[in-house]
C-alpha cells in the first residue's frame, strides 16, 4: 500500500476501532475455493444487511465490477472486502466465450473450477456475518470496500496466513472449530479495518467526523434516523453547539455544510441498500428520507449517473 495518501493516525484509528469492535460479533463463512482459467465470470448476488463479502486472490489476477461504480483489477495477494455485501461480478481479464464452471462440495467448502480450461487464477471466497448489524449504526459508515495488496509485503502476508487458518479450522471440524474460526475472523476483520484506516485516504468524511465529539454526535444521530426531516437547528441541538459552530466543524473536516453531508449520506446509504439488498426502491427511499421513489431515482441518477435498476445487476441476473 506504499505511495497511497495516508488516512488517520494510529491513535485516531485506535479510538474509532474501540468504538466499533465491541459492537461486532462476526461469524465467518468460507464458501468457495476457486480454480479458474480461460474466459470466466462469477456473479455474486447482494447478501443483505449484516453480511460482508471477501475474496482473496491467491494466484493470477481478475477483475471485479460493481454496479454503478466501475471496475478494478485484483492481483495475486490482493484481498477484497465488501463490508456491505454489495452485488458484484468477478471475471477474467480476457474476452471470448465464457467457460462453464463446475462445482462440488468438499469439507463444507464449494470447489469451483472451469471446465476444459488451464487454471491460471485461484481465489478463496467467503462472507462475514455481523450478528449485531441491526443495532449498530456504526456499521453503516464502514467503507464500501477495503482492498489490501499483500504480495511482496511481508508485514501484510499475515492476512493470508490468517485467512488460510480460518479455512483449515473450519475444514477440520474438530471440537470448538467454529468458535476458533470466529475469533480468527474477528481478528482478521479488525486488522483489515485498522490498516485501511491508517493507510487509505477516506472516500468521504464520515470516518473523520467520528473523531470529533461535536460532529460525531450528529453523524450517529443521522445514521440512526435518516428518514427524519432534519433541520440545521435540530442537528445543532444534537451537537450541543450553535448552528455556526456546527457548520464550521463540518466544513473543517469535509469541506461541506451539514445539510450537504446529510444529502450525500442519504444517497450513499441508498446505493449500499440497492446494491446489497432486495428491498424495493420505494422502501429504501422512505427509510433514507426521500419523499418518493421518483425523488430518490432522480437523485441517484444525478450523483452516480446510473438509474437505481442498474444497481440491481445481480438480482436481475445481468
Amino acid at each position: 500500500m506504499s505511495g497511497r495518501i495516508k488516512g488517520m493516525s494510529g491513535v485516531e484509528a485506535a479510538e474509532l476501532l474501540k468504538a466499533i469492535v465491541p459492537l461486532l460479533r462476526i461469524r465467518p463463512v468460507i464458501e468457495d475455493s476457486c480454480k479458474f482459467g480461460g474466459n470466466w465470470q462469477s456473479l455474486h448476488a447482494p447478501n443483505g444487511r449484516g453480511w460482508a463479502q471477501f475474496h482473496m486472490v491467491t494466484r493470477g489476477a481478475c477483475v471485479v465490477e460493481r454496479p454503478g461504480l466501475g471496475s478494478q483489477r485484483l492481483e495475486a495477494g490482493d484481498i477484497l472486502l465488501l463490508p456491505h455485501g454489495d452485488s458484484h461480478l468477478l471475471r477474467s481479464r480476457t474476452g471470448g466465450a465464457v467457460a462453464q464452471i463446475s462445482s462440488e462440495v468438499r469439507n463444507g467448502v464449494r470447489q469451483r473450477s472451469t471446465v476444459d480450461a488451464r487454471v491460471d487464477t485461484e481465489l478463496l471466497c467467503g462472507r462475514f456475518l455481523f450478528e449485531t448489524a441491526e443495532e449498530n449504526p456504526l456499521i453503516a459508515m464502514l467503507p464500501d470496500e477495503v482492498v489490501l495488496h499483500t504480495e511482496g509485503q511481508p508485514v501484510l502476508e499475515r492476512f493470508r496466513r490468517l485467512l488460510i487458518d480460518i479455512r483449515d479450522e473450519l475444514n477440520a471440524g474438530r471440537a470448538g472449530s467454529e468458535m476458533v474460526a470466529a475469533d480468527l475472523a474477528r481478528a482478521l476483520f479488525v486488522m483489515m479495518l485498522r490498516d485501511h484506516l491508517t493507510e487509505a485516504a477516506p472516500t468521504d468524511g464520515t470516518v473523520s467526523l467520528l473523531q470529533d465529539r461535536t460532529t460525531a454526535r450528529v453523524v450517529l444521530a443521522l445514521l440512526e434516523d435518516l428518514s427524519r426531516d432534519w433541520t440545521l437547528d435540530e442537528m445543532a441541538a444534537v451537537a450541543i453547539c450553535s448552528r455556526a459552530s456546527l457548520v464550521r466543524a463540518f466544513r473543517k473536516v469535509t469541506g461541506t455544510a451539514p445539510m450537504t453531508f446529510l444529502s450525500d449520506l442519504r444517497l450513499t446509504t441508498a446505493r449500499k441498500r440497492l446494491a446489497g439488498t432486495s428491498d424495493s426502491i420505494a422502501e429504501i427511499a422512505s427509510e433514507v428520507g426521500y419523499a418518493s421513489e421518483g425523488a430518490l431515482s432522480k437523485a441517484i441518477m444525478r450523483k452516480y449517473g446510473v438509474r437505481p435498476g442498474a444497481l440491481r445487476m445481480a438480482e436481475n441476473g445481468q
